[in-house]
């Protein structure tokens, strides 16, 4: 462990992946190291990638493992295998570093990290994102219950501090040991500037203009990866003329058949997400086993009406359910209450005033970072723990 105490805090991000990466998870860890940069802390973000390879992006060094994909390309499962060299990397920038912060214990990533943590005697805080997700596939699920037996249980009793971003999540880390007074609710942040709500109805019919979507009707956006986990599967089976399918993200080929009403833009980079946000009328995703989508928080942020799943572990945002939409997961109950919002103005226009100011008061980078920060000089030395101690911030 570094023990430049007066010096800059230095803190090693683990995270399986990392843009160009496309997924939540990746997109979490990349805004938290430009926001903890931006507040002076030194990054290294340990990761995996195409070839080995150490770069500065935007202040922040990334540390590249080299990794096969081929479990997500056959079977659309997230898990790269990584090279010999991963632990060798962990241990030296573990060394280098305070603090080591993992996200999720599920992977190799993680795995390394924690062993070269334990070994240099380096600090750990852990993000826990899911508890078990459900997959059609018995092999995966007995290697999910597996890894958390095992990995999973020694990084949630080793952390000296678990962030979780559900009810259910933090349930699921207390179960595999993690001590309740260290389990934490913390929300995943959004750019609140980059996701915001459309000026006016000229702003929209440009954003529409040039994404190339219709001007009339309303238009109902999914933004995610085309897998089950996501529902966009039930989103198409509630196909109805009284709004217009939009989906933003791939693969393209799982709209194959899809409805000629149906609208597909495509994997979009984060500006160009935004710009669909305000380009449409409600957000759908019927998704299942998530902390809490990410897709979800940009679109309150964004201002437009949210419908998503109901979910026993959402309890800890408070959600007013007047204002964000929370349903059952089955096509017909999701076309019924797509057809309500689409059909009343007015709702539509409080339900995105609603998320647009909850995310402003919840959701922004700068809070998180700074909630980080503490953490980080908490788990470093024990007498600032208190700071971790808010009992407003740690429902669920």
């Amino acid at each position: 462990m570094s023990d430049n105490a007066a010096g800059p805090l230095k803190v090693l991000l683990v995270c399986h992946y990392y843009p160009p990466h496309l997924g939540g998870i990746e997109n979490v860890v990349h805004s938290e190291a430009r926001y903890l940069t931006a507040a002076g802390v030194q990054v290294t973000v340990l990761t995996s990638g195409d070839r080995s390879s150490s770069t500065d992006e935007d202040g922040v060094r990334v540390v590249r493992v080299r990794a096969w994909n081929g479990l997500e390309r056959k079977a659309g499962v997230p898990f790269p295998v990584l090279g010999p060299k991963l632990l060798r990397r962990a241990m030296r920038w573990a060394r280098w570093a305070d603090v080591v912060h993992i996200h999720d214990a599920f992977y190799l990533t993680s795995w390394a990290a924690l062993t070269a943590a334990k070994l240099t005697r380096t600090p750990t805080v852990a993000t826990q994102h899911v508890a078990l997700v459900h997959h059609d596939s018995a092999a995966v699920g007995l290697v999910q219950k597996a890894v958390y037996a095992t990995a999973g249980r020694l990084l949630m009793r080793s952390a000296r501090s678990v962030f979780t971003m559900n009810s259910d999540v933090a349930t699921f880390a207390r179960g595999l040991g993690a001590p309740s007074g260290l389990v934490h609710h913390l929300p995943n942040g959004v750019d609140t500037e980059l996701f915001r709500p459309v000026r006016d109805a000229a702003e929209q019919t440009a954003e529409r203009e040039r994404l190339g979507l219709p001007q009339d009707g309303v238009l109902a956006l999914f933004v995610g990866r085309f897998v089950p986990k996501k529902g966009f599967d039930l989103l198409l089976a509630a196909e109805d003329p009284g709004y217009r399918l939009v989906f933003a993200g791939g693969p393209a080929e799982a709209l194959a058949g899809a409805p000629e009403s149906v609208i597909y833009l495509g994997s979009l980079a984060p500006a160009e997400v935004a710009a669909a946000y305000r380009a449409c009328d409600v957000f759908a995703l019927p998704s299942t086993s998530e902390g809490f989508p990410l897709t979800v928080q940009e679109a309150m942020s964004s201002g437009i009406a949210v419908l998503t799943t109901d979910d026993s572990g959402y309890a800890a945002y408070d959600l007013d359910r007047d204002r964000v939409s929370l349903i059952d997961r089955d096509a017909d109950t999701l076309r019924a209450r797509l057809r309500e919002i689409a059909a009343d103005t007015e709702l539509r226009r409080q339900m995105g005033k609603y998320g647009r100011e909850y995310a402003v008061e919840r959701f922004a980078w700068p809070k998180h970072a700074s909630r980080l920060i503490e953490t980080y000089r908490s788990a470093i030395d024990p007498r600032n723990a208190s700071a971790d101690r808010d009992p407003d911030r740690d429902r669920g």
